[in-house]
């Protein structure tokens, strides 16, 4: 068979150089039919099979295989006949050939009577319909591969996307989701779109109907946005031509971000969805963001204050200042153990409350059997019990990581003071950072150093400067006084002085 370059050969030579069929044909060693065809095409025409090649060994057992096939269309999906037991069955029957032929054979019917998918194609009006989703990513965080669980949010007449990172799917991180993503829209779509899932669902029922979850029939209650799920496996229904989770992987998070924290991470995707804005969907006359300005207005408008994204639990504290979490154990201030306490657990931190009031604040662990210390809890406690300082779990993980002028000053107060009270001065300093930033604390300790004050005192009124630096006094200006100019610069002259101690001048 000719090749292009060889057609084009003869092509050129025919119409080109003006070269008869023959004479063609005898110069480049092709037959007169071969030339004529390559005048008539300048393709390369495709090969076509023109009869099934014979299979000797397979042939006789096509027929069987066939109807096996056919058969497996009105079998059960799990009681199918598969290519290996196919291969036995013609076996038992008197097949000679490989298992690898009849393979082969399978897969090629298989892709003979596969139909290809298609859907209908859907339009949205504007505010009107948003899909959710969840899915998994991976990410460097503090130089470790991380493995994150991303929600996504897309409106569907504008595109305009949404996706954030969590440590895991639970119904606290899907709601603080979604919050954010309303944030980040500037507005509530009117119904959202969701897969089964169980941070939303309870119970499957008949249909499209849903027991769901309670928590989520409150949060849904507090946006007033409708909810609809799709049928088991038609994930497609939520409509939209790109799979929100797929497309944010693909273009938000190659080459695999390199990031110290959950809040930094969040940070960049957001800048990445916000990027998005000057992007134009295929067959879209206007880009993302301006049809999100389109869509706005037709959103529902953020209600005065945001869902409480959290879990709440009664806790109680045990002996130590701390109340239990999942396994966990947090600290809260040792002076405010009270009886009825309450743990909110967001996404990210754990609030330890009592009636009203914010106890404590830690970030939220997700491994086991942790101990989360807030070192100043237990300072009331250490200011009783000086003695334990040394082994104070607390402290010690507190002194990994404290500045090295506590040291110094530690060193200086015990030096100091002979009478054995360097310490619980110490840990009279070390409570400043109940009532002050550390920062500060730590600025106003180097300070004190500095001066030589090395006292609770001395540090307490650096930490004033700092907080409330002294203002310089304006020069007054005298130009429209001139009378006044010099009054107070005058030497001082002493003999008055003489005068006030004898009476004054003349007696007087």
């Amino acid at each position: 068979m000719l090749q292009v370059e060889e057609r084009e050969r003869i092509r050129r030579a025919y119409f080109k150089e003006d070269k008869s069929i023959r004479q063609i044909a005898r110069e480049m060693g092709h037959s007169r039919s071969t030339v004529r065809k390559a005048i008539a095409s300048a393709e390369v025409p495709k090969y076509t099979l023109q009869k099934p090649k014979p299979a000797p060994v397979l042939g006789p057992y096509k027929t069987q295989i066939d109807g096996m096939l056919e058969e497996n269309k009105k079998l059960p999906k799990k009681q199918r006949y598969t290519s290996r037991r196919i291969y036995e069955i013609i076996s038992e029957a008197g097949y000679e050939g490989s298992e690898s032929t009849v393979r082969g054979y399978v897969s090629q019917q298989r892709k003979m009577s596969k139909k290809r998918k298609v859907y209908m194609p859907l339009e949205f009006d504007p505010g009107m319909d948003a899909q959710a989703d969840w899915g998994e990513g991976v990410v460097i965080m503090d130089g470790e591969e991380t493995q994150v669980q991303l929600f996504t949010m897309r409106l569907n007449y504008s595109r305009k996307p949404f996706m954030m990172a969590f440590p895991t799917q639970r119904q606290e991180a899907f709601f603080a989701g979604h919050v954010a993503a309303f944030h980040h829209f500037g507005g509530v779509p009117q119904r959202i779109a969701y897969d089964n899932l169980k941070t939303a669902v309870q119970r499957i029922l008949e249909g499209r109907n849903r027991q769901e979850q309670e928590a989520f029939v409150a949060f849904r209650s507090h946006y007033l946005f409708e909810s609809r799920f799709c049928n088991l496996g038609q994930g497609h229904e939520k409509g939209g031509g790109e799979h929100s989770v797929g497309y944010g992987r693909r273009n938000f998070m190659v080459p695999l971000p390199e990031v110290s924290s959950f809040e930094e991470l969040n940070a960049l995707l957001l800048a990445r969805c916000q990027a998005e804005d000057s992007r134009t969907v295929d067959r879209q006359p206007v880009s993302i963001g301006e049809a999100w300005e389109m869509e706005r207005p037709s959103l529902l408008p953020l209600p005065a204050y945001d869902f409480a994204c959290c879990v709440t639990r009664p806790a109680k504290v045990n002996g130590y200042s701390q109340v239990t979490y999942e396994t966990n154990r947090y600290s809260l201030p040792a002076d405010r153990a009270f009886e009825q306490i309450v743990i909110k657990a967001y996404p990210f931190h754990i609030e330890v409350i009592h009636l009203d009031e914010v106890l404590a604040r830690h970030p939220r662990s997700y491994e086991r059997e942790q101990d989360i210390f807030d070192p100043v809890h237990y300072l009331p406690l250490l200011a009783q019990r000086p003695g334990a300082f040394e082994h104070a779990k607390p402290v010690r993980r507190w002194r990994e990581t404290w500045p090295r002028v506590y040291e110094t000053l530690l060193d200086r107060l015990q030096t100091d003071d002979n009478d054995g009270r360097g310490l619980k001065n110490f840990i009279q300093v070390l409570q400043l950072h109940r009532d002050y930033p550390a920062d500060q604390v730590e600025q106003a300790v180097q300070m004190a150093l500095g001066f030589g004050c090395v006292s609770l005192e001395g540090i307490k009124h650096c930490l004033h400067q700092l907080r409330h630096p002294e203002v310089p006094i304006a020069t007054l200006d005298l130009g429209e006084y001139p009378r006044l100019i010099g009054v107070g610069e005058q030497p001082v002259n002493l003999h008055r002085y003489d005068q006030l101690l004898t009476g004054g001048h003349n007696g007087h």
